[in-house]
């Protein structure tokens, strides 16, 4: 996640391309991606490109049917209350430079109730041949095969 200045469609597609490497340094090859109907989404020549050249599916959510894209609108939601606005910040400085620290907790310690108590790292397996986390019992087992 970035905070950048604007929604344009460069800056759009260059945010895509940087997700895409990041994921791709891990060993996660994206398939798909889905977006919302913005229209630096939708017209965007240099995105519409990018994807084809990594022969990635381009989803698009239904207008106005939240189900489509309710973990996204979650984490909004959650990012607005413990983030943005649950703490008083300085400036808006201060309020970017805690986005880094905040997202950390949020994927690797926080825990998740959709998710039994654990966070979300704990979804992902065999990233690069880290260890691996089951859920069992309500504890976390290193190197257990999900």
């Amino acid at each position: 996640m970035e905070l950048l200045d604007d929604e344009r469609a460069p800056t759009v597609t260059a945010f895509v391309e940087r997700a895409l490497a990041f994921f791709a340094e891990r060993g996660i090859v994206a398939r798909r991606l889905m977006t919302d109907n913005a229209w630096a989404y939708t017209q965007n020549r240099s995105l519409r490109e990018l994807l084809a050249d990594g022969a990635i599916g381009h989803l698009r959510t239904r207008p106005y049917c939240p189900r489509t894209n309710g973990k996204v609108e979650r984490f909004h939601q959650t990012m607005a209350r413990e983030w943005a606005y649950g703490l008083r910040y300085r400036s808006h400085r201060h309020r970017a430079a805690a986005l880094p620290h905040w997202l950390g907790y949020y994927n690797e310690r926080r825990p998740h109730s959709s998710l039994g108590g654990l966070p979300p790292i704990s979804r992902v397996h065999n990233l690069c041949g880290q260890v691996n986390y089951r859920w069992k019992r309500r504890t976390w087992r290193p190197g257990a095969r999900t």
